[in-house]
């Protein structure tokens, strides 16, 4: 028997709002007794090692090579990796199951990890440590998509009809709250991992979490409910629907939030190197996910007024202001500042942006789209530091730290196109309901 639809799954995206009252994921008694207390827990830390990669990957390289503009380009091509492979991991988990792609991807990634943290001490020619880099990214496991995914279908199959608007619209905040947090906090752990031991202690640590969490979180017994529970039975929507308008502002905003992470970090890398310490950056960093953290998971509180096209249209320019106060700081408390505005303004851009590729993503098809969006980010991530490691070499610190003006700039494009997009997508409905 398929699966009841769920309500907002064909609803105008633009004007869906998460639910005022919408709990977090934990108080749902329904979806708890289904997954289990210990699934939100391994797919938090299962999530963690692919938002730490690209910074690891920069500071060991800037630390090993002992030139940003490498690290920079070593980021670029695990962005790289990931923009070509990303989606087909998703894909394929839409396919064949998560469980089998997420342990072959998981042992690749690990095994690439490895050699890279042999590699950058090793006599071997850069182009290998490229190579090395480009694989990290092309293996990187989609736990975030994944998640998202599994947590659809178990509420689509569990849950009653009446409870699934309610339950979905907790669940998807809950999940770009996490997001927010490792994607935040993964470069401030980088930091501290890097300071507290050496820059190749990250890369470590991103191995021991992605054995141990994410190949828990693909052996999890969430992942047989989501199965059995008619998942395989839901009609996949056309893949032309992943090509239009509704998809295209959404990765175009979660890209330009890439941007701003990955310029922010490579510029405050170029900071600190010139006071002599580089690997300290990832905790300068983390600033940026105090107010960034506490706003993504309070979005849950917002009013329904308060639409996601909306939302995304009040939090971009607000992220553009604390870019331009960033760069125009002229000692470290303008710098903290400066952080904290962005991150302010990035926690519930980026849990808006999640919310809108669910609620657009076509039936049966989540995954792939989930692993576009979250793809985008390390694709972001990786061209801003590669674009700004060489500019900071080339033209100094002052030039790079502007660099993310540019980067919140394209959040705010992103902003004014959803805009568009709505217009255009309420005037088809209008015409439409006209036509008898």
């Amino acid at each position: 028997m398929p699966h009841p639809e769920p309500t907002n799954s064909h609803t105008d995206p633009a004007d869906a709002a998460t639910a005022p009252d919408a709990t977090p994921v934990a108080a749902e008694p329904g979806l708890l007794r289904a997954v289990g207390l210990s699934y939100f827990p391994i797919a938090f830390l299962a999530r963690m090692p692919y938002a730490m990669v690209v910074v690891g990957v920069l500071t060991l390289v800037v630390a090993g090579r002992d030139s940003l503009s490498l690290g920079g380009l070593n980021s670029a091509m695990v962005g790289l990796g990931t923009a070509i492979f990303g989606s087909f991991i998703g894909a394929a988990a839409d396919r064949w199951g998560q469980r089998p792609v997420l342990l072959v991807v998981g042992a690749i990634n690990s095994a690439a990890l490895l050699f890279l943290a042999w590699v950058v001490f090793s006599p071997l020619p850069d182009v290998v440590v490229l190579l090395a880099s480009f694989l990290i990214g092309a293996s990187a496991p989609q736990v975030s998509p994944m998640s998202r995914s599994r947590l659809v279908d178990v509420i689509l199959s569990v849950l009653p009809g009446t409870r699934q608007s309610k339950v979905l619209n907790g669940t998807m905040a809950y999940e770009s709250a996490a997001d927010e947090v490792v994607f935040v906090f993964g470069p401030f752990i980088v930091g501290l991992l890097a300071t507290w031991f050496s820059p190749v202690a990250p890369i470590l640590g991103a191995v021991a979490m992605t054995l141990i969490f994410v190949t828990a979180f693909a052996l999890h017994r969430s992942g047989r409910i989501a199965t059995s529970g008619g998942a395989a039975t839901v009609v996949k929507g056309p893949v032309r629907d992943l090509f239009t308008g509704r998809i295209f502002v959404v990765v175009l905003g979660v890209f330009g939030i890439g941007l701003v992470f990955g310029s922010t970090l490579t510029a405050l890398t170029s900071l600190m190197n010139d006071l002599g310490h580089p690997e300290q950056a990832g905790l300068v960093y983390g600033v940026l996910g105090i107010g960034s953290a506490i706003l993504a998971i309070s979005v849950a509180l917002f009013s329904p007024r308060f639409a996601l096209w909306a939302r995304l249209l009040c939090f971009a320019p607000l992220l553009l202001a604390g870019t331009i106060v960033l760069a125009t700081a002229s000692a470290m408390p303008g710098v903290v500042i400066g952080l904290l505005l962005m991150g302010t303004a990035i926690g519930p851009s980026l849990v808006t942006l999640f919310s809108l590729a669910a609620e657009r993503s076509p039936r049966g098809r989540s995954a792939t789209v989930m692993s576009m969006a979250g793809s985008a980010i390390i694709v972001g991530q990786s061209v801003a530091s590669a674009l700004v490691g060489i500019l900071a070499e080339v033209a100094g610190t002052s030039t790079a730290i502007a660099v993310p003006i540019g980067a919140a700039v394209v959040v705010v494009l992103a902003a004014l196109l959803n805009v568009l997009v709505r217009f255009r997508q309420r005037k088809r409905d209008v015409v439409h309901t006209e036509i008898p």
